[in-house]
């Protein structure tokens, strides 16, 4: 009798099983990283502006009210893959606008930095003097300097 080799139709089941709880379990966790990602886009195109900011600041002692009193261009013209605009606003703030490209819940949302003055220099923050997180971005996709 000529004996068989190869695997029987239960082990491929469980090995079809094992393959499909791992993809229900990863395939979540890469779109947010994916994301989270997309959303550091944002951050990078805001260290100019927090680099005016600083200038002003540290120049005058006071805060300006929009992108031009920061020597910034307007809004819209500082923009990439997935942030719509960037804008430094009074008290130094600079809000971070997002496309409506990211994915998740995270389309058309807004990050907002803040400055504090400490020791002659600014310190940026993400949440208000409240504690609380500030613009629209879901904590899970910010940054995790400006997570809760």
């Amino acid at each position: 009798m000529k004996q068989q080799k190869g695997f029987t139709l239960i082990e491929l089941m469980i090995v079809i099983a094992i393959i499909g709880i791992l993809a229900i379990i990863a395939i979540p966790m890469y779109v947010d990283y994916t994301i989270r990602a997309r959303v550091s886009e944002g951050l990078h195109l805001s260290s100019a502006a927090k680099l005016a900011v600083a200038e002003v600041y540290n120049s005058s002692g006071n805060f300006a009210s929009d992108n031009s009193g920061y020597g910034l261009p307007v809004s819209t013209a500082i923009h990439g893959n997935h942030v719509a605009s960037v804008s430094a606003g009074t008290n130094g703030d600079i809000t971070i606008t997002f496309q409506g490209n990211l994915g998740g819940t995270a389309d058309d949302k807004t990050i907002v930095m803040h400055p504090e003055a400490a020791d002659g220099s600014l310190v940026w923050t993400c949440d208000d003097s409240a504690g609380t997180l500030d613009g629209t971005m879901p904590g899970k996709y910010r940054p995790v300097n400006c997570r809760p």
